[in-house]
């Protein structure tokens, strides 16, 4: 592991999306509960690592995070913003009152929003395409990832509605 490449605009970009994705987390009104709070963080993370793991650095090594194909300091920053998105979906989600008529364009809006951010993180250096690998290539994943995201939120909150109910 490298610990840090070359310090220019990937890595500034990376703290300061950090620093804004996190403060947001914490100065927005508590709507979820502690545990959801809790697993919407460990879903985004878990799910973003296991795409990144797989497309990005590992099996198929479709793109690079920041300056190389070796793990960097900085690929920290970069896994990390994925928790604060998990976040957001969930928060937005509950906040929107989502149901199965709207289900569809919430996730396609969070398709578009993570296809803009990926193609600014290619703008910005931190994501750097190989293999003949395009940004339309992730549409579909971002589909699967967020409806399942969507279906397990749902499946959570009405379970706990159940044992808030049962008790």
């Amino acid at each position: 592991m490298i610990w840090i490449g070359n310090f220019n605009i990937n890595e500034i970009s990376l703290i300061i999306l950090n620093f804004i994705g996190y403060l947001l987390m914490f100065i927005l009104p508590k709507r979820l509960n502690r545990e959801v709070s809790c697993l919407s963080v460990l879903c985004g993370l878990t799910t973003g690592l296991l795409f990144d793991f797989t497309l990005g650095g590992g099996i198929l090594d479709f793109y690079r995070q920041n300056d190389t194909n070796h793990y960097e300091l900085f690929d920290l920053f970069y896994y990390s913003l994925f928790a604060p998105f998990g976040y957001f979906f969930m928060y937005f989600y509950h906040r929107l009152h989502i149901n199965k008529r709207t289900f569809t364009y919430y996730i396609t809006s969070w398709s578009i929003l993570a296809m803009t951010m990926q193609w600014i993180f290619t703008l910005l250096h931190i994501l750097t395409y190989q293999h003949n690998y395009k940004l339309i290539y992730s549409l579909p994943i971002f589909l699967v990832t967020q409806s399942v995201t969507g279906v397990y939120y749902g499946f959570i909150t009405d379970n706990s509605k159940k044992t808030v109910e049962d008790a």
